[in-house]
């Protein structure tokens, strides 16, 4: 049976989360988060940090809805930038390096593995020039249910002069005997997705790192449907480069992002770029009242992941936003979420087929996406789920449903009257 990152199964999810309220209580006291962000005794485990969603949403795998707290928090942000005054006791710079640093821990990574960066894409890119490629030439194995806009990354690579394998898909999944078939000691970067942005299918990472590191290559894991709503973790899997946005199971906003790599690759690895952010160092020679000096500027890297990937500014108010999510998700509990979530999507999963659409999610995933063959489905639903007031992904002959805090068993009751 195929596994999450964490060897764990749908069914020992489907055990966890047989009562709902059990999944509430466990929220409730995993961690010492402010009492503000914990959920209030309310029809979801979101509590009363979404009122302001209309109608049916089920698409939070596509972009995840603002909550109260963020909002305010942003705010506050917005409140010190108006130039009149700063909130007491709020410092910007500060609050960067513990976002940071909150968002390496949700991993199980360190800060000095983990920098910004702008989108998963933008990560995926940093993380095939770190490794020297197309220059070292060898082979790249990806897979068809990997994110579908790195593609065009991997032709450009391929007409650049790099083998690239893209691995078919078998009933919903990858088959590790295909990866198996297609690593050899040619290859230089596996390149999946933890979770399916087109299924939600799994990807073991543990053991495709085991494969990868017995050939001599890197694994580079996009995690953006993975972390926030699945536990992760880096350390355990072996994970060499990993990289998610911020606007969908972090729950803030597009702009921001992270990018991580395992401390004993970051002496290995080339600098994409390099921007001030990276600088640990500088020293002038050029101005009034400079020391003299061989050289009119003098810089130094940092030795990290910042000092490897980072560049100019980035989104202050994406900070802020998730100054107060990633305090919101830990508060929960990652495993919390996945165990509320379960049982929304197993009803999704028993329920679609009865009008006729097809599975393509493997039943052991435990993501929070699940997806369905339809011909013609967005001809077919597209205004017929409007005019309901309920929203999925639909796409030309695919529906995905995807469910976070706030949904609950009776939003797949409202898509199902929508489709019927």
């Amino acid at each position: 049976m195929s596994r999450t990152s964490e060897g764990l199964t749908r069914r020992t999810w489907l055990a966890a989360s047989a009562a709902l309220p059990a999944a509430t209580a466990v929220a409730s006291g995993a961690t010492a988060a402010p009492a503000s962000i914990l959920p209030s005794p309310a029809s979801s485990l979101g509590g009363t940090q979404f009122p302001d969603i209309q109608g049916t949403y089920l698409d939070a795998g596509s972009v995840h809805p603002f909550s109260v707290g963020a909002r305010e928090a942003v705010k506050r942000y917005l409140d010190s930038r108006a130039m009149n005054g700063r909130p007491e006791g709020y410092e910007f710079g500060p609050l960067r390096q513990s976002v940071l640093a909150r968002f390496a821990a949700l991993i199980n990574a360190t800060p000095g593995e983990v920098a910004y960066v702008q989108s998963t894409s933008a990560g995926e890119q940093m993380a095939v020039t770190a490794l020297g490629l197309p220059e070292t030439g060898g082979r790249i194995v990806t897979d068809a249910l990997h994110f579908f806009g790195s593609f065009h990354l991997y032709n450009e690579l391929e007409r650049a002069g790099m083998e690239v394998v893209i691995l078919p898909i078998r009933d919903g999944r990858i088959l590790m005997s295909d990866m198996e078939a297609a690593v050899n000691d040619r290859t230089r970067l596996v390149a999946v997705s933890a979770i399916s942005t087109v299924n939600g299918f799994q990807h073991d990472l543990k053991a495709v790192c085991d494969l990868a590191h017995a050939h001599g290559a890197r694994v580079y894991v996009d995690a953006v449907h993975a972390v926030g709503s699945t536990p992760i973790d880096v350390r355990a899997t072996g994970v060499d480069l990993l990289a998610t946005s911020s606007y969908k199971w972090l729950m803030g906003d597009m702009g921001l992002g992270f990018i991580y790599a395992r401390a004993d690759l970051i002496p290995h690895l080339k600098r994409p770029q390099a921007g001030y952010q990276q600088v640990a160092a500088f020293a002038s020679h050029a101005y009034p009242y400079d020391p003299p000096g061989d050289r009119p500027f003098v810089t130094r890297a940092r030795d990290d992941a910042t000092g490897l990937f980072a560049m100019g500014t980035f989104s202050n108010t994406g900070v802020a936003h998730l100054d107060w999510s990633l305090d919101y998700i830990q508060g929960l509990g990652v495993e919390a979420i996945q165990a509320w979530r379960q049982p929304i999507i197993e009803r999704a999963r028993r329920e679609l087929p009865r009008l006729g659409f097809e599975p393509m999610t493997p039943e052991d995933s435990t993501g929070p996406l699940i997806a369905f063959a339809y011909k013609d489905a967005r001809q077919t639903f597209g205004e017929r789920l409007k005019r309901a007031g309920v929203q999925v992904t639909l796409g030309a002959h695919r529906l995905r449903v995807s469910a976070s805090v706030f949904n609950t068993p009776a939003d797949i009751d409202r898509l199902l009257e929508a489709l019927a």
